[in-house]
């Protein structure tokens, strides 16, 4: 059983349930409907109610046929059965609507939690989860529980038909009434034993369908990638074993689920036919009426019916709560940004510093390791270094992305971890090296830090990234549609969006991961023009790809494994021809204008 199950572990911030304190957090989200629910509630009586009579009457009619008095009472009886029918369908499409109306209402709000959730989740987060897991639980999981919701509903209904019939039946024979109780614990007892096997293979298929939607998600990310590659039928073999999983599990579940019924329905049957010979055989000696043998098969029907359903609802009701288990699991995730004060930074002048600071994505294996570094305000510092040497990580950390164990990150002498989150970051500009773009105009991307921002500040904006000539260039200028991602403008159109949004922003930090690393030299002349106007007057980190950029730094960090092995100006670190001298080699050197092939490299000294 162990293939079918591989891939489907529970995420790292999963936890378990009790059913009773699953239960009691979805009425939580009843609550505000008490009035609606009343109204179901009325429905559902009246409606069972109306229900039990409709055999009622009919037994009455049974009874007055043998004893001749049907003419005096027979009208009455068949309006009485019809209004029963009327007002049994009039009570059940009011319970309908209204609880269609009370569990839209529910879903759309435990929807916003969820989505809430997911907003206020760290960077971490998503660096662990795909994304197409997250979408899962938000959408799929979200209608399973409106599923648990209609159930709930239905079971109500059902347990007051059952009252309902068990004091008829109770009324006409208590020897019959009690014997058609006897059953009911052995019902019970079938539905208890597939409740533990329901729930597990319930969790297993949504998870086994949680790991399409992340293949698909990734799949649509880089279709470009694959058909670049001709790796088309690579990703369908990949595709084909995760679908093949789902199906597996799914047709599980549904022989877990299947199997219920037959076994439910052979015990009703066994005890009906149990029934119909002992009722005929005290119709025959004279103990029972035959209007009341019928009023007691009508109500045994009406009984088993609920009955089994009621039995393998709690099966089926094992879905709804796996579900619930999963949505509710991500709205309680423990964030591991943790602030200890929400103290307003007012308007930062930029001074950090980092200090015996600690920090690894793995705790065990730290990145950084009692780093130190001060950055003044308004200055403008490199990082470069290999591959794997720290300098997204440092980003991160000033973008208060990620926690770090030990030590303190201290932005104006202020401890990082006291100041209100969302002010803080609204005065850091952070340009990736691939930029992302929202659906809609590129006035709506430049717009997006500042949504109250006119069209002439968009403008303003964009003209003062390199010169505004690229405007000019897009089809319907300003109005131009991104499409999805960005992907209807280029590399370096996306790059120059970016910079006209970090400029309408007006941060006091600045945060590049090289933003003219994958552009032509006319665009990346453009960019240096927008830098220089973005950087001018804030405190600036660049992670530098690009000579262009290291040669006009205040400062250049020279990382190796989380560690500082030089600092200084790009001429003073030439000089010195230490590890500075081995980056600038492997990385900037065919950069420069004077740069000939076969020159050889730039010394490196010794020491």
């Amino acid at each position: 059983m162990g293939f079918l199950m591989d891939g489907l572990d529970a995420e790292d911030y999963d936890r378990a349930y009790n059913d009773r304190d699953l239960l009691r957090r979805i009425l939580s989200y009843f609550r505000p409907k008490l009035g609606a629910m009343f109204v179901v509630a009325s429905m559902i009586v009246l409606g069972s109610v109306s229900q039990a009579a409709v055999p009622l009457l009919v037994s009455l009619a049974v009874d007055a046929l043998a004893d001749g008095t049907i003419a005096e009472v027979g009208l009455h009886l068949v309006g009485g059965t019809l209004l029963a029918g009327v007002l049994g369908w009039g009570f059940n499409f009011v319970r309908q609507w209204q609880s269609a109306r009370v569990t839209g209402d529910v879903v759309l709000r435990l929807r916003e939690d969820a989505f809430d959730a997911v907003l206020a989740r760290d960077l971490s987060f998503y660096d662990e989860t795909p994304s197409g897991r997250i979408v899962s639980r938000v959408t799929s999981d979200t209608d399973d529980f409106a599923t648990v919701s209609t159930l709930t509903m239905d079971l109500i209904s059902q347990v007051l038909m059952v009252g309902f019939v068990t004091a008829l039946l109770f009324l006409r024979s208590v020897e019959l009434a009690l014997l058609t109780m006897l059953v009911v614990p052995i019902v019970v007892c079938i539905a208890l034993l597939f409740r533990r096997l329901a729930r597990a293979s319930t969790r297993h298929a949504q998870r086994s369908l949680s790991r399409v939607n992340a293949n698909l998600q990734e799949t649509m990310g880089g279709i470009a990638v694959a058909k670049n590659f001709r790796q088309e039928q690579q990703v369908y073999d990949e595709f084909r074993p995760i679908n093949r999983q789902s199906y597996r599990v799914t047709l599980r579940q549904g022989f877990v689920f299947s199997a219920v019924f037959p076994v439910l329905f052979l015990v009703a049957g066994l005890a009906t036919v149990a029934l119909v010979q002992l009722g005929g055989t005290a119709v025959i000696g004279g103990g029972l009426s035959a209007g009341d043998w019928y009023l007691f098969l009508q109500g045994v029907a009406l009984f088993w019916l609920p009955l089994t359903s009621i039995a393998a609802f709690w099966s089926q009701f094992q879905q709804g709560l796996s579900a619930s288990e999963r949505v509710f699991a991500l709205i309680d995730a423990e964030p591991r940004v943790v602030q200890t004060g929400a103290q307003d930074p007012g308007r930062l002048a930029g001074r950090i510093e980092f200090r015996d600071l600690t920090f690894g994505y793995d705790p065990g294996n730290p990145v950084l390791r009692d780093f130190n570094l001060l950055i003044e305000a308004g200055e403008t510092v490199a990082l470069v270094g290999h591959t794997g040497a720290g300098k997204s990580t440092l980003s991160k950390l000033i973008t208060r992305f990620y926690e770090f164990q030990q030590g303190s990150l201290l932005i104006d002498g202020h401890d990082i971890r006291g100041l209100d989150l969302p002010a803080y970051r609204r005065q850091i500009g952070a340009v990736p090296q691939a930029p992302f773009l929202f659906s809609g105009t590129v006035a709506d991307n430049i717009r997006y830090p500042r949504p109250e921002a006119s069209d002439d500040d968009v403008l303003a904006a964009a003209s003062a990234v390199g010169g505004g000539d690229w405007v000019d260039a897009l089809p319907h200028g300003l109005r131009t549609d991104v499409g999805e991602h960005g992907r209807a403008l280029s590399m370096g159109q996306r790059q120059l969006v970016a910079l006209a949004r970090l400029l309408i922003q007006d941060p006091a930090i600045v945060v590049l991961d090289e933003a003219t690393a994958s552009v032509d030299p006319l665009t990346e002349a453009q960019i240096q023009e927008g830098l220089d106007v973005v950087l001018a007057g804030r405190t600036s980190i660049v992670i530098a790809h690009r000579l262009s950029t290291i040669e006009h730094v205040d400062r250049i960090i020279v990382l190796d494994h989380g560690r500082i092995v030089e600092e200084g100006d790009h001429p003073t670190l030439l000089a010195r021809g230490g590890r500075y001298c081995q980056v600038y080699n492997t990385y900037f050197r065919h950069q420069s204008p004077h740069y000939r092939a076969g020159t050889g490299f730039v010394p490196v000294s010794s020491s």
